[in-house]
């Protein structure tokens, strides 16, 4: 089977570009996988790429490309949605390359990777192909606008694929797409290699992109309790983005500076993780909480806000590490401090939440897709006549709806004598 994937950019650094990666390479031991990049802007991708795949880019953006003198470069995309977050990243040439590849593909399967990259699968993509859109994001972190669009464009999709449960579940309520399959795969998240796990260690480890949503202030704040009563704790914080001045500023006025440090970006972050006695995130909504999935990989007990929609389901709270309201900073440092104080509880903790991540292991996500896969060709007739049957009473409604508007309602004259009875 000849299965292609779309990528916004396979040579940036991203959640989405390392799971899309890591579910390309565990494919391409029994099917032919290719990844199609809308944009390149350096001559290598900085994740490593399985030899097996083949890489397309489709407009090349670095210095000296012709594509940056090609008139349509210049120009606003058509056919991306504007009101996708990266659509300033898109021009008229991204749109016309991937309508002249899509329209010369070959592939059994091609699968979109984002929300505009999904409208390009779903205008584009060869007929006889399962198109499927996987949405990495959280269906409630899209503009109204944005599923307006997305709205009527997956109506064409085979699939529609998140990676939690709980947002597929949002997706079939919200978002009605009659003859689309919308299902939940969690990413797959491969084992680390040659890492030591460090049980002696008194470092609480957080990492992901420095921006509001993801709550480091609320972290810091929990941890200045923390580092009162554990003074021989410390607080490391991976990620680089625009709350980097502010989240410093905040150590700095809480006087932590010699407890908690802001380390930049980390590629790849399992080492850090294994030198982590804990892995703490305070979120207020993560689509799926790849961070906590790796970090239990490495063995380290992990404590996240009980936000929606992935850490319910990838924590066991108690056995594999801890849930705690949104929000509250009393409560996440209590967490902390529980495992700090009860080391026998946080080795434990550790032992099961490498027990329980074998669940991203690579040959059970393979399998998932592989079902869908299957399933999808075989209820590919029935899927489509449900699409037009429900399209057709559609179109009664709106036809009913017109008429009911064009003809007016008969009224008797208004010096008409009243009808009166026998």
């Amino acid at each position: 089977m000849r299965i292609v994937f779309l990528l916004h950019n396979a040579y940036a650094i991203g959640g989405t570009v390392r799971t899309t990666l890591n579910l390309a390479a565990a494919l391409a031991g029994r099917h032919d996988v290719e990844i199609v990049s809308m944009r390149r802007h350096r001559d290598e991708p900085r994740f490593t790429v399985d030899p097996r795949i083949t890489v397309v880019p489709l407009v090349d953006e670095r210095d000296g490309s012709r594509d940056l003198t090609d008139p349509s470069y210049a120009r606003p995309a058509v056919d991306f949605p504007a009101s996708d977050k990266r659509y300033e990243q898109y021009t008229r040439l991204t749109d016309l390359r991937a309508r002249d590849y899509l329209a010369h593909c070959d592939a059994d399967v091609v699968i979109g990777t984002r929300p505009g990259i999904n409208v390009y699968v779903s205008l584009f993509a060869p007929r006889r192909a399962l198109r499927i859109g996987q949405e990495h994001l959280r269906h409630d972190s899209h503009s109204k606008r944005l599923r307006g669009v997305l709205a009527r464009a997956y109506r064409s999709l085979d699939a529609v694929v998140t990676t939690t449960e709980a947002d597929a579940d949002v997706y079939r309520r919200r978002m009605p797409l009659p003859g689309v399959r919308v299902a939940a795969v969690p990413n797959m998240v491969p084992a680390p290699e040659g890492l030591t796990r460090d049980g002696t260690t008194k470092v609480i480890t957080a990492a992901g992109r420095l921006v509001r949503g993801k709550r480091f202030d609320l972290l810091i704040e929990a941890f200045s309790a923390v580092a009162s009563k554990e003074p021989d704790w410390q607080l490391r914080i991976f990620g680089g983005g625009p709350e980097r001045e502010h989240l410093q500023h905040l150590i700095d006025g809480l006087g932590l500076a010699g407890h908690a440090r802001l380390m930049g970006p980390r590629t790849p972050i399992e080492a850090e993780f294994a030198k982590s006695a804990m892995v703490v995130s305070a979120s207020d909504a993560e689509s799926f909480g790849m961070t906590l999935v790796e970090a239990m990989r490495c063995g380290v007990p992990v404590i996240s806000t009980d936000c929606p929609l992935g850490p319910a389901e990838i924590i066991t709270n108690g056995v594999d590490g801890r849930l705690t309201p949104v929000g509250d900073a009393r409560s996440l440092a209590e967490a902390m401090l529980d495992l700090i104080t009860d080391e026998p509880l946080r080795r434990a903790m550790g032992e099961a939440a490498l027990q329980s991540s074998h669940r991203y292991d690579a040959a059970p996500i393979v399998d998932r897709y592989e079902s869908l896969f299957t399933e999808l060709k075989a209820t590919r007739t029935r899927r489509a006549w449900t699409r037009t049957r429900v399209r057709a009473a559609g179109w009664a409604r709106r036809q009913t709806h017109r008429l009911r508007r064009r003809t007016p309602t008969a009224r008797p004259p208004i010096n008409s004598p009243r009808p009166t009875g026998p």
